[in-house]
């Protein structure tokens, strides 16, 4: 018999840095919006491959909207960690922070969510965790993860906009 595992979002928690440097950036000296997102992809698979303990690849990335932009010599931190898990895939999200190292002032700069599915030794979709949450703000995540799911999937071609019952749900 098959039991299901299960873990906490902490323990996928990933904290990234990485320092803005002149070849990370654009001809305003701000970190390039394809550089973050690089390093959001790296920072988001750690967290999922560690959730799951097994070799994950991008699935889905959803909408980045960029709120301050992160400037040369700034110190960038990526947050990840999974939200929610489905049976082969997981739902990341991310936080991004930047900050002035002269002046200590910690900005935030944007965040997404990102989807990974786990993978074996043959390149297979393998089953994962079931996540259990443990604060407010999991919680939060956790149930709006289904709604992003099916936006996903409906955006993918994937679902039919009729079978989304959740979305559905917010608008009757």
């Amino acid at each position: 018999m098959d039991t299901i595992r299960t873990k906490t979002s902490s323990e996928s928690s990933v904290i990234m840095t990485e320092l803005v440097l002149p070849n990370d950036t654009n001809v305003f000296g701000n970190l390039m919006g394809g550089r973050l997102m690089y390093w959001m992809d790296i920072a988001s698979a750690l967290a999922a491959s560690k959730f799951c303990n097994s070799p994950v690849v991008t699935a889905s990335v959803d909408n980045i909207s960029f709120e301050a932009p992160i400037k040369l010599g700034n110190v960038v931190y990526i947050e990840a960690r999974v939200t929610r898990s489905f049976n082969t895939s997981m739902e990341v999200h991310m936080k991004v922070w930047g900050e002035n190292l002269q002046t200590q002032v910690k900005y935030k700069s944007n965040e997404a969510y990102y989807t990974f599915v786990a993978l074996d030794a043959n390149n297979s979709p393998i089953r994962v965790p079931q996540l259990k949450t443990e604060t407010d703000e999991e919680v939060r995540l956790y149930d709006g993860a289904l709604r992003r799911r099916q936006l996903r999937l409906i955006l993918g071609g994937k679902m039919k906009p009729e079978e989304a019952q959740e979305l559905k749900a917010l608008f009757s």
